[in-house]
């Protein structure tokens, strides 16, 4: 199969071509390197270097595919409360676009990173997706827009849609920077500096970490699963939830506390529909994910 990965240069989508090549697929990448890196990108992956802010110029890239996997995004909490505007543009015009390029190339399914950040500050848990969404920054309410005009799409032009809301991902190649993403890599970058690790609270919020491995999965049993494809939004993340303290213990050090800021303080998902739909259910542990992620550091 041919599959474009839009975002493939980033964290996530890097990982998941390395994976579809290594299962023997044609992959192009479409990433414009403002926060992916060209040297992530696999070498027998085509790479395109192109915004998708820009419809005219994605348009050429989508003709001939089977699937596209839309990871691309500006995945920052803190810089979408900043700038709402701009990250709106890439986050919410940007996925318009994808979505308007894929349906006139005729692409039969998109897989879409959607995020756990929809929930808010929901008082159930396990979260499940029949919740109604309360985002708490302009960052989820992007990526619940991005939701919503993929089932719009899979409902009105017979184009197979499937969102997954990721639950906080690790693993090799994440970011430095962002919100609770990227928490376990600030925590390990601090260690690495003999630092102490910086706790915001009293880091006793939990949160589902997922292993960056088991979300390339779910992205490849989305695209080729024949249970979905009607726009369907499914949560992908582990049915066990860790406190911010909890992982500082495991990577271990002294730690500072910092004042606390406007955020849910739970997360846990429920996969339920995850396991069903996909047959998908987390692989890795976070204390086993964490302690690869030591020995590499």
């Amino acid at each position: 199969m041919k599959y474009l990965v839009v975002g493939g240069a980033g964290f996530i989508g890097s990982n998941l071509v390395d994976e579809l090549i290594k299962q023997k697929h044609e992959v192009a990448v479409l990433d414009n390197l403002s926060t992916g890196k060209k040297s992530n990108i696999h070498k027998k992956a085509k790479f395109i270097k192109a915004d998708i802010t820009k419809l005219k110029k994605l348009r050429p890239h989508f003709k001939g595919v089977d699937g596209v996997f839309h990871l691309a995004a500006i995945p920052r909490v803190p810089l979408s409360i900043e700038k709402p505007i701009e990250t709106h543009e890439a986050n919410v015009n940007g996925t318009l676009n994808v979505l308007m390029a894929a349906r006139d190339a005729g692409v039969k399914r998109i897989v879409y990173s959607a995020s756990s950040s929809a929930y808010g500050d929901t008082k159930v848990l396990p979260v499940h997706e029949e919740l109604k969404p309360a985002p708490m920054s302009p960052y989820g309410l992007q990526k619940y827009i991005g939701e919503e005009y993929a089932r719009i799409f899979a409902l009105l032009y017979n184009m197979e849609t499937v969102s997954l809301r990721y639950f906080n991902v690790y693993g090799p190649r994440m970011a430095d920077a962002g919100s609770y993403l990227s928490v376990v890599k600030t925590f390990l970058n601090q260690k690495s500096a003999k630092q102490a690790l910086s706790i915001i609270g009293d880091g006793e919020q939990t949160r589902s970490f997922t292993h960056v491995s088991d979300v390339v999965r779910a992205n490849i049993l989305a695209m080729q699963g024949k249970k979905v494809g009607k726009g369907e939004v499914i949560n992908i993340g582990t049915p066990k939830s860790y406190s911010v303290n909890q992982i500082a213990k495991w990577i271990g050090g002294p730690r500072i506390y910092l004042p606390p800021r406007i955020e849910p303080k739970h997360s846990c998902a429920d996969i339920t529909k995850a396991k069903k739909l996909l047959g998908w259910s987390p692989k890795i542990s976070l204390e086993k994910g964490i302690a690869e992620l030591l020995v590499v550091s």
